[in-house]
Protein backbone atom coordinates (compact mmCIF):
# COMPACT_ATOMS: atom_id res chain seq x y z
CA UNK A 1 0.00 0.00 0.00
CA UNK A 2 1.30 3.55 -0.50
CA UNK A 3 1.98 5.81 2.22
CA UNK A 4 -0.32 8.87 2.86
CA UNK A 5 0.84 12.25 2.29
CA UNK A 6 2.15 13.13 5.48
CA UNK A 7 4.33 10.40 6.14
CA UNK A 8 5.59 10.76 2.05
CA UNK A 9 6.37 14.71 3.78
CA UNK A 10 7.65 13.71 6.95
CA UNK A 11 9.94 11.25 4.92
CA UNK A 12 10.94 13.55 2.36
CA UNK A 13 11.77 16.16 5.02
CA UNK A 14 14.44 14.04 6.54
CA UNK A 15 16.02 12.64 3.95
CA UNK A 16 14.64 9.11 3.58
CA UNK A 17 13.52 6.59 5.49
CA UNK A 18 16.21 5.28 7.15
CA UNK A 19 17.04 8.74 8.24
CA UNK A 20 13.24 9.16 9.78
CA UNK A 21 14.15 5.75 11.61
CA UNK A 22 17.68 6.88 13.13
CA UNK A 23 15.84 10.30 14.18
CA UNK A 24 12.88 8.28 16.12
CA UNK A 25 15.30 5.77 17.33
CA UNK A 26 13.76 2.46 15.86
CA UNK A 27 14.86 0.25 12.54
CA UNK A 28 14.43 1.00 9.56
CA UNK A 29 11.97 -1.99 8.74
CA UNK A 30 9.38 -0.47 11.35
CA UNK A 31 9.20 2.95 9.39
CA UNK A 32 9.16 0.92 5.84
CA UNK A 33 6.02 -0.77 7.39
CA UNK A 34 4.12 2.04 8.07
CA UNK A 35 1.04 3.41 5.29
CA UNK A 36 0.51 6.65 7.85
CA UNK A 37 2.08 7.84 11.06
CA UNK A 38 1.10 5.75 13.76
CA UNK A 39 -0.85 8.03 16.17
CA UNK A 40 1.25 7.30 19.36
CA UNK A 41 4.07 8.40 16.65
CA UNK A 42 2.21 11.60 15.64
CA UNK A 43 4.57 14.33 18.28
CA UNK A 44 8.12 12.25 17.61
CA UNK A 45 7.87 12.76 13.93
CA UNK A 46 6.46 16.31 14.00
CA UNK A 47 9.77 17.15 16.05
CA UNK A 48 12.11 15.40 13.99
CA UNK A 49 10.81 16.57 10.59
CA UNK A 50 8.87 19.83 10.95
CA UNK A 51 5.93 18.43 9.29
CA UNK A 52 2.63 19.52 11.29
CA UNK A 53 0.70 17.09 13.33
CA UNK A 54 -2.17 18.31 11.27
CA UNK A 55 -0.39 17.47 7.83
CA UNK A 56 0.73 13.65 9.64
CA UNK A 57 -2.24 12.55 10.86
CA UNK A 58 -5.07 15.20 9.44
CA UNK A 59 -7.67 12.56 10.97
CA UNK A 60 -6.59 13.01 14.75
CA UNK A 61 -5.40 16.57 14.54
CA UNK A 62 -7.02 19.85 12.89
CA UNK A 63 -4.89 22.25 11.45
CA UNK A 64 -4.80 25.65 13.36
CA UNK A 65 -6.11 28.39 11.30
CA UNK A 66 -2.35 30.80 9.56
CA UNK A 67 -2.95 33.26 7.69
CA UNK A 68 -1.00 33.82 4.39
CA UNK A 69 1.13 36.20 6.21
CA UNK A 70 2.52 33.50 8.62
CA UNK A 71 2.31 31.18 6.29
CA UNK A 72 4.70 33.27 4.45
CA UNK A 73 6.93 34.04 7.37
CA UNK A 74 7.15 30.44 8.33
CA UNK A 75 8.12 29.39 4.50
CA UNK A 76 10.98 32.34 5.03
CA UNK A 77 12.23 30.96 8.13
CA UNK A 78 12.00 27.24 6.93
CA UNK A 79 14.22 28.02 4.32
CA UNK A 80 16.99 30.15 6.50
CA UNK A 81 16.85 27.21 8.77
CA UNK A 82 17.63 24.75 6.55
CA UNK A 83 20.19 26.62 4.29
CA UNK A 84 22.09 27.12 7.96
CA UNK A 85 21.83 23.77 9.75
CA UNK A 86 23.40 21.63 6.67
CA UNK A 87 24.41 22.38 2.75
CA UNK A 88 21.68 21.87 -0.14
CA UNK A 89 21.33 18.67 -1.76
CA UNK A 90 20.39 19.22 -5.46
CA UNK A 91 16.85 18.75 -4.97
CA UNK A 92 16.72 21.94 -3.12
CA UNK A 93 19.14 23.80 -5.13
CA UNK A 94 16.81 22.58 -7.86
CA UNK A 95 13.58 24.38 -6.18
CA UNK A 96 15.98 27.43 -4.83
CA UNK A 97 16.55 27.74 -8.49
CA UNK A 98 13.01 28.43 -9.27
CA UNK A 99 12.19 30.84 -6.97
CA UNK A 100 10.35 33.64 -8.09
CA UNK A 101 10.68 37.24 -6.75
CA UNK A 102 9.08 40.25 -7.71
CA UNK A 103 9.92 44.27 -7.06
CA UNK A 104 9.90 44.14 -3.06
CA UNK A 105 13.35 44.10 -1.48
CA UNK A 106 12.46 40.42 -0.68
CA UNK A 107 11.14 39.59 -4.12
CA UNK A 108 14.52 40.90 -5.73
CA UNK A 109 16.94 39.13 -2.81
CA UNK A 110 14.91 36.18 -3.52
CA UNK A 111 15.94 36.44 -7.33
CA UNK A 112 19.08 37.16 -6.73
CA UNK A 113 19.52 33.70 -4.87
CA UNK A 114 17.62 31.99 -7.49
CA UNK A 115 20.52 33.00 -9.60
CA UNK A 116 23.15 31.98 -7.44
CA UNK A 117 21.42 28.38 -7.25
CA UNK A 118 21.14 27.84 -10.95
CA UNK A 119 25.36 29.08 -11.31
CA UNK A 120 26.36 26.20 -8.73
CA UNK A 121 26.08 22.47 -7.89
CA UNK A 122 25.51 20.48 -4.32
CA UNK A 123 29.07 19.52 -4.28
CA UNK A 124 30.38 23.13 -4.31
CA UNK A 125 27.91 24.21 -1.68
CA UNK A 126 28.77 21.69 0.30
CA UNK A 127 32.76 22.46 0.39
CA UNK A 128 31.53 26.23 0.72
CA UNK A 129 28.94 25.18 3.95
CA UNK A 130 32.00 23.55 5.49
CA UNK A 131 34.10 26.26 5.27
CA UNK A 132 31.97 28.83 6.59
CA UNK A 133 30.22 27.05 9.52
CA UNK A 134 32.64 23.59 10.51
CA UNK A 135 36.05 24.32 9.34
CA UNK A 136 39.43 22.53 10.19
CA UNK A 137 38.91 23.40 13.94
CA UNK A 138 35.71 26.07 13.47
CA UNK A 139 34.48 27.81 10.45
CA UNK A 140 34.98 31.36 9.46
CA UNK A 141 31.54 32.33 11.25
CA UNK A 142 30.28 31.19 14.34
CA UNK A 143 26.52 31.54 13.88
CA UNK A 144 25.42 31.68 17.69
CA UNK A 145 23.75 34.18 19.94
CA UNK A 146 25.83 33.79 22.76
CA UNK A 147 29.18 34.37 20.94
CA UNK A 148 27.57 37.45 18.59
CA UNK A 149 26.64 39.37 21.99
CA UNK A 150 29.40 37.91 24.71
CA UNK A 151 32.16 36.81 22.13
CA UNK A 152 31.92 33.21 23.82
CA UNK A 153 29.82 30.38 22.96
CA UNK A 154 27.35 29.00 25.65
CA UNK A 155 26.85 31.96 27.67
CA UNK A 156 24.01 33.97 29.76
CA UNK A 157 22.18 34.50 25.93
CA UNK A 158 21.73 31.07 25.74
CA UNK A 159 20.82 30.29 29.19
CA UNK A 160 17.69 33.15 29.18
CA UNK A 161 16.95 31.40 25.85
CA UNK A 162 16.10 28.19 27.37
CA UNK A 163 14.38 30.05 29.89
CA UNK A 164 12.09 31.37 27.80
CA UNK A 165 11.40 28.68 25.36
CA UNK A 166 10.38 26.57 28.41
CA UNK A 167 7.99 29.29 29.23
CA UNK A 168 6.15 28.35 26.08
CA UNK A 169 6.66 24.87 26.38
CA UNK A 170 8.72 24.63 23.29
CA UNK A 171 11.32 21.94 24.62
CA UNK A 172 14.66 20.68 22.98
CA UNK A 173 14.23 17.51 20.56
CA UNK A 174 16.73 14.38 21.73
CA UNK A 175 19.62 13.90 19.39
CA UNK A 176 20.11 17.45 18.41
CA UNK A 177 23.92 18.52 18.99
CA UNK A 178 23.66 22.19 18.15
CA UNK A 179 22.62 24.54 21.51
CA UNK A 180 19.15 26.19 21.07
CA UNK A 181 20.67 29.46 20.13
CA UNK A 182 22.41 28.72 17.08
CA UNK A 183 20.69 30.98 14.10
CA UNK A 184 19.39 27.51 11.96
CA UNK A 185 17.94 26.27 14.93
CA UNK A 186 16.23 30.35 16.04
CA UNK A 187 15.27 30.15 12.28
CA UNK A 188 13.46 26.81 12.87
CA UNK A 189 11.67 27.55 15.99
CA UNK A 190 9.91 31.30 14.24
CA UNK A 191 8.88 29.04 11.73
CA UNK A 192 7.34 26.55 14.12
CA UNK A 193 5.72 29.69 15.62
CA UNK A 194 4.99 31.51 12.52
CA UNK A 195 3.38 28.20 11.09
CA UNK A 196 1.22 27.12 14.20
CA UNK A 197 3.30 23.55 14.24
CA UNK A 198 4.48 24.84 17.55
CA UNK A 199 1.46 25.84 19.84
CA UNK A 200 2.44 28.53 22.19
CA UNK A 201 0.76 32.25 23.67
CA UNK A 202 -0.04 34.16 20.85
CA UNK A 203 3.00 36.66 21.50
CA UNK A 204 5.36 33.83 21.51
CA UNK A 205 6.76 34.73 18.15
CA UNK A 206 7.60 38.54 18.80
CA UNK A 207 9.00 37.63 22.39
CA UNK A 208 11.30 35.61 20.81
CA UNK A 209 12.27 37.35 17.89
CA UNK A 210 12.63 40.38 19.93
CA UNK A 211 14.43 38.87 22.43
CA UNK A 212 16.85 36.23 21.00
CA UNK A 213 16.88 37.23 17.15
CA UNK A 214 16.98 40.81 17.01
CA UNK A 215 19.91 42.01 19.07
CA UNK A 216 22.51 39.55 16.91
CA UNK A 217 21.04 37.70 13.74
CA UNK A 218 21.35 41.19 11.47
CA UNK A 219 24.84 41.37 12.02
CA UNK A 220 25.80 37.59 11.60
CA UNK A 221 23.78 37.92 8.09
CA UNK A 222 25.64 40.59 7.32
CA UNK A 223 28.88 38.59 8.26
CA UNK A 224 27.50 36.64 5.82
CA UNK A 225 27.38 38.75 3.21
CA UNK A 226 30.74 39.59 3.88
CA UNK A 227 32.53 36.05 4.53
CA UNK A 228 35.59 35.05 2.45
CA UNK A 229 34.50 31.35 1.63
CA UNK A 230 30.77 32.59 0.86
CA UNK A 231 29.62 32.41 -2.62
CA UNK A 232 26.01 30.84 -2.49
CA UNK A 233 25.66 31.91 0.74
CA UNK A 234 26.55 35.41 0.43
CA UNK A 235 23.19 35.60 -1.39
CA UNK A 236 21.78 33.68 1.75
CA UNK A 237 23.12 36.85 3.82
CA UNK A 238 21.46 38.81 1.86
CA UNK A 239 18.14 37.69 2.31
CA UNK A 240 18.30 36.68 5.71
CA UNK A 241 19.57 40.09 5.95
CA UNK A 242 16.55 41.71 4.24
CA UNK A 243 13.97 39.47 5.97
CA UNK A 244 15.20 40.09 9.70
CA UNK A 245 15.04 43.96 8.36
CA UNK A 246 11.02 43.48 7.55
CA UNK A 247 10.19 41.75 10.65
CA UNK A 248 11.97 43.89 13.13
CA UNK A 249 9.45 46.63 10.99
CA UNK A 250 6.58 44.40 11.31
CA UNK A 251 6.90 43.67 15.20
CA UNK A 252 7.78 47.61 15.59
CA UNK A 253 4.54 48.22 13.57
CA UNK A 254 2.24 45.97 15.49
CA UNK A 255 3.27 47.29 18.73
Amino acid sequence: MMAERGLREAIEAVGGVTELARRLGISQPSVSNWTKVPAERVLDVESVSGVSRAVLRPDLYCAQAVDDVDRARAQEYALLARLLTRAPDAGLLKKIGQLRGDETPLGLVHLELAEAARRTDAAKIEREFFDLFVGVGRGELLPYASYYLTGFLHERPLARLREDLASIAVARVEGIAEPEDHAGILCEIMAGLASGQLPAPQESSRMVFEKHLAPWMGRFFADLERAEAAQFYRRVGTVGRTFIEIESEAFALAA
